[in-house]
């Protein structure tokens, strides 16, 4: 009989444990997988060990400040994008992910591959913004803000730089970019 309880008992911790690991793909509030907004470039390797990690230096001025990083998994798909606040130092955090890989998804289903239908069924539309070729649609209680081609719109829209209401854009309408933006409340407070 104490055998049993000695089994069960250790059952039930390794179903515990196991609900306790991180998703390394989910996106939630100041965390996109393993990565949180509080993560210096300097971890960068640490925290994606696993993956390879690529500076990117756009400018002579980037190849010591450093640039863009692209984060890609160990078969060489590019995961993400991230772009540090003023890449002045290896110290500074990340101000902007561009999620490539559609593994990563928020709690409420939102992918890189998804649809306009996702954020109408799920989210609070905060505002749209009208670019020449796009539109950058903000979301309430995340960080996550999507890219839409003013190719998925109705003709009447794509070449307008009228102000575009949500109700507009099409549920079929797929995602050109899927971004978070984290500002830098952080380094203000210190």
């Amino acid at each position: 009989m104490r055998k049993f309880w000695l089994a069960a008992a250790t059952a039930a911790l390794t179903v515990v444990s196991c609900n306790n690991e991180k998703d390394p793909f989910l996106i939630g509030q100041g965390q996109v997988g393993n990565l949180s907004k509080t993560v210096q470039v300097k971890e960068l390797d640490s925290v994606f060990a696993l993956d390879s990690v690529v500076k990117i230096a756009v400018t002579e001025d980037q190849i010591v400040a450093g640039g863009d990083v692209e984060i890609y998994d160990k078969t060489g798909s590019l995961l993400l994008v991230l772009t540090p606040h003023a890449p002045k130092a290896d110290t500074n955090t990340i101000q902007t992910i561009r999620i490539v890989d559609p593994r990563f998804k928020t709690e409420k289903g939102l992918t890189a591959d998804g649809t306009y239908k996702t954020i109408k069924e799920n989210y609070t539309v905060s505002d749209i913004y009208s670019t020449l070729s796009s539109v950058v649609v903000n979301l309430n209680e995340t960080d996550v803000y999507v890219v839409i081609d003013k190719a998925q719109l109705p003709e009447s829209l794509r070449y307008t730089s009228n102000k575009i209401e949500a109700t507009q854009i099409p549920e079929t309408a797929k995602f050109k970019f899927m971004m978070v933006s984290w500002d830098q409340e952080e380094k203000a407070e210190e």
